[in-house]
């Protein structure tokens, strides 16, 4: 089952538009060591992907989500998958699409990996993966619904241990 592309959680755009203007307010306005935010890539990032379940996710990007769960006191988010096809799981770290992590209650957008991890090299067929997501206020918790965004699809309502 796909649906036609749309943006996360498209209810609460606005709001997470105003709390992304504010946090860049925060992070570059008056008083802070630089005023403007730091240049943007060249790549445009689609954060809206076609919302599809397991086997579409596994027809899209190559890989099966094994787990979801709040780590490292609460600040961290662990995002564990298992590579299906090692040719469309190189799209997991494509800069077009880069991995997340919706609150779905918040809207919140985790996408920050700890330590700007990466996985380099090639994947390899029915090894399990992982990616660590920065948590700062331990927004996303225990028993939380996600939408996890890897690659060219997203697959929401996932539950977070």
């Amino acid at each position: 089952m796909t649906r036609a592309p749309r943006l996360v959680l498209g209810a609460v755009v606005g709001s997470m538009l105003a709390a992304g203007a504010l946090a860049v307010w925060l992070t570059y306005g008056p008083g802070k060591a630089s005023s403007t935010p730091p240049a943007t890539t060249a790549v445009e990032v689609v954060w809206g992907r076609p919302a599809v379940d397991a086997d579409g996710l596994a027809q899209r990007s190559g890989v099966r989500i094994t787990r979801v769960a709040v780590t490292g006191g609460g600040g961290l988010l662990d995002l564990r998958f298992q590579v299906l096809d090692p040719n469309l799981a190189n799209s997991v770290h494509d800069a077009a699409t880069p991995p997340a992590v919706v609150d779905e209650r918040t809207g919140l957008v985790v996408r920050d990996l700890l330590m700007n991890h990466a996985h380099t090299g090639k994947y390899t067929a029915g090894e399990t993966y992982y990616l660590v997501f920065e948590n700062p206020g331990n927004w996303v918790r225990r028993g939380s619904s996600v939408t996890v965004l890897l690659g060219g699809a997203q697959v929401e309502h996932v539950t977070v241990r």
